[in-house]
């Protein structure tokens, strides 16, 4: 079958587009020769991303998965703590909570593929106590400090039922919003608000796939400025004196360097023209006979990725492939994995039948309609 639809190029999955200022700005660093974890070009980039999603300020890092730790880290969260985390994510998403040595809890999805607040706050009712301000697990006695709350392809989290959740139980809202700069709500009491900026601390990513890229790296983002200021210090060593090298905290290595902030910047300026042609693009797909998985109805998604329903995911998966057209499913669930096999899950059900349906389907910025036709053509054929 895969023979006769070859495609006659291959389609990537999700790729960057450099085809604004990149080389300018890259060019410029390296002639100045500030090239490493310092130079005019990463506070030129916290301030645009800080304006952009409209925070105070922001704090550059190595990649989403650092800023999680320090923004985990700077919540206070330590050995002995529990997390809530979603299960329908990437891995990144909860194996830091294992590098401050508490222990996650995993969530289910709804619809959206973000975490299911409905199950979220029957597990708080039915299986904790709430105690002097602290919510405690039943089950094991211990604290559940925070919540890890991931915006799971560009599409946002029901932060207008998880919110109140939160601030009932006195956790902290940590959003992975590594997937969906540019996502906001449209409607509601958090109209005009951007994803990672309604919980305590969001995080970006701009690793190679994502919306923007600076090939790695990541960015911090809170209207605390106590908040941002502990993450800078511990990205930076924590130094408490730059001259005599004195350091009272165990600190990381986690700055962004000079050369991916020079990327990021020139990526940043033409983030909504990416956006326009993603949503294009999802639409092109509909308009052609593919039905995607929709994004929520009040929010401005960034339409990241593109997700397919199959009720035969690993045939068409390589169908897809043999014809040169990358797709994937989604991750396999984090409570399934051996390293997390032994954590608490509570009623995971949606989560298993997404993992079992969904496949990811082309959806570059740079993706074109020819390419679009190509991919639904195969699919409709198979």
């Amino acid at each position: 079958m895969g023979d006769n639809l070859m495609s006659l190029k291959n389609i990537p999955l999700s790729v960057p587009n450099l085809k604004g200022k990149e080389i300018e700005y890259v060019t410029k660093a390296i002639e100045t020769e500030w090239v490493s974890t310092a130079g005019p070009y990463i506070n030129d980039f916290e301030h645009e991303i800080a304006k952009y999603v409209g925070t105070k300020n922001a704090v550059a890092c190595q990649n989403g998965t650092s800023g999680l730790h320090l923004a985990l880290m700077t919540c206070g969260v330590k050995g002995g703590d529990e997390v809530i985390v979603p299960t329908l994510t990437f891995i990144a998403a909860v194996n830091p909570v294992k590098y401050v040595g508490a222990e996650p809890i995993f969530m289910d999805c709804d619809d959206s593929l973000t975490m299911d607040p409905e199950k979220l706050e029957s597990f708080c009712i039915n299986e904790c106590e709430f105690i002097n301000n602290i919510l405690i697990n039943k089950k094991t006695g211990k604290k559940i400090k925070a919540i890890i709350v991931v915006h799971v392809f560009g599409n946002m989290a029901d932060m207008e039922r998880i919110k109140p959740i939160a601030d009932r139980y006195n956790l902290w809202i940590i959003e992975d919003a590594t997937e969906a700069l540019g996502t906001y709500y449209t409607e509601g009491i958090y109209k005009g608000k951007q994803a990672g900026t309604i919980g305590d601390i969001g995080v970006y990513s701009f690793n190679g796939n994502k919306i923007i890229t600076t090939g790695g790296g990541g960015m911090i983002v809170s209207n605390n400025e106590d908040c941002l200021n502990q993450c800078r210090f511990l990205s930076t060593q924590a130094k408490n004196d730059t001259l005599y090298f004195v350091h009272d905290e165990i600190g990381y290595n986690y700055r962004m360097t000079n050369i991916q902030a020079a990327l990021g910047l020139a990526q940043l300026e033409q983030l909504e023209n990416f956006i326009t042609v993603k949503e294009e693009n999802y639409y092109e797909y509909q308009r052609l006979g593919i039905d995607l998985l929709p994004f929520r109805t009040n929010i401005r998604p960034n339409y990241w990725f593109y997700s397919y329903i199959t009720k035969d995911r690993d045939n068409l998966l390589n169908n897809l492939i043999n014809q040169g057209i990358q797709t994937r499913p989604v991750w396999k669930l984090i409570h399934s994995l051996k390293p997390y096999e032994n954590c608490w899950s509570y009623e995971i059900d949606k989560a298993i039948y997404y993992y079992d349906h969904i496949l990811n389907l082309p959806c570059s910025s740079n993706l074109s309609k020819d390419d679009v036709a190509t991919v639904s053509k195969a699919i409709l054929s198979y």
